[in-house]
């Protein structure tokens, strides 16, 4: 029985990655599409959010995220979270920045989404994960979490 649990996570793992940048998500160990226009609603969001930090405006980033979104993070070991205005003021109070990034994931459930983008502002590299819900015909992130690279 302990041999199959690296067989099965190999297996897991070997679906995460093929799935990378591709119109394709996993649920129930099966690899699932995703639609091209679920992921265009929720690469809209997503580029609000890299635009406004490239263009150093928060007012553009916050048309990504939901009025009661958060922001996460562990410094030095050390949950933080954070109403996401701090992200805009953040923006605000910078200048403008070359910025990019690129989808790593994406798993839509009809009106629920989540995503990770490899990004970079300026020199700065993250790892960032996204929680979004729809809201009418607009994908709002509720959730952002990341990691510095």
């Amino acid at each position: 029985m302990k041999r199959k649990i690296p067989v099965v996570l190999g297996i897991v793992s070997g679906l995460l990655l093929s799935c990378n940048n591709q119109n394709k998500s996993i649920k129930n160990n099966q690899v699932m599409e995703v639609t091209k226009e679920e992921k265009e609603g929720v690469i809209r969001a997503i580029d609000f959010y890299v635009e406004g930090g490239r263009k150093a405006d928060g007012k553009i980033t916050a048309k990504a995220f939901a009025d009661t979104a958060t922001m996460s993070w562990t410094e030095n070991g050390v949950l933080k979270s954070v109403p996401i205005k701090v992200l805009y003021d953040g923006f605000d109070s910078s200048e403008p920045m070359e910025a990019h990034y690129e989808l790593t994931y994406l798993n839509v459930e009809k009106n629920v989404a989540i995503a990770r983008i490899e990004s970079q502002f300026g020199t700065n590299k993250f790892a960032d994960m996204f929680t979004l819900v729809k809201d009418g015909e607009q994908w709002k992130i509720v959730s952002k979490v990341y990691q510095s690279k």
